[in-house]
């Protein structure tokens, strides 16, 4: 096909498709929106409704804080709690690192279970079961926990112990703890 035959055939496409755009767009110029021109007068000439009256406002009654001046319970020193004891940055208190570590000092001490005493030549033992279900025995002064806790009193049903923990600014301090026979 030759250029001008190609020229002519695209022309006469382009004039086929404006005849029929033509032919669209005559199709919606008839008012065949009269009947809804119609339902609009007739509602818009409906006289309004009654509208209610918003509700009354209640005033806001202004608070005042009058405890300002008293401790704040957020304060370092109270997160430990009242039992906590607390020592500065700056103190001597802190972790034995050299220390060989026992083996209940792998475990936290509340997956730690104490499941009876033991009176061993007037010694009273603890008995603390192991996540991995060994049970070990414990005496005054041996350690346990992630938080270096050293036993400090096994009674009939308790061992106490006091851990040492980072006090949040640099420092440790210590922290009482127990385990309760289960």
């Amino acid at each position: 096909m030759s250029a001008g035959a190609r020229t002519i055939r695209s022309r006469g496409a382009a004039l086929a498709a404006a005849l029929a755009a033509v032919i669209l767009l005559g199709g919606c110029s008839g008012d065949r929106m009269s009947d809804l021109h119609h339902w609009v007068r007739r509602v818009e000439a409906r006289p309004g409704g009654r509208i209610s009256p918003l509700p009354k406002v209640k005033l806001y009654r202004k608070f005042i804080y009058s405890a300002f001046d008293r401790r704040d319970p957020f304060s370092p020193s109270r997160l430990g709690g009242a039992a906590a004891v607390k020592v500065g940055g700056n103190s001597r208190l802190r972790p034995d690192a050299k220390r060989p570590r026992a083996p209940l000092e792998a475990f936290p001490l509340d997956a730690l279970r104490m499941v009876g005493t033991l009176d061993k030549g007037g010694h009273i033992w603890a008995l603390v079961r192991a996540p991995d279900g060994t049970i070990y025995p414990v005496r005054d002064g041996d350690h346990m926990g992630r938080n270096y806790g050293k036993v400090v009193k096994i009674a009939e049903g308790r061992l106490n112990l006091v851990e040492i923990v980072p006090d949040g600014m640099g420092g440790w301090m210590k922290h009482p703890a127990s385990l309760a026979l289960k």
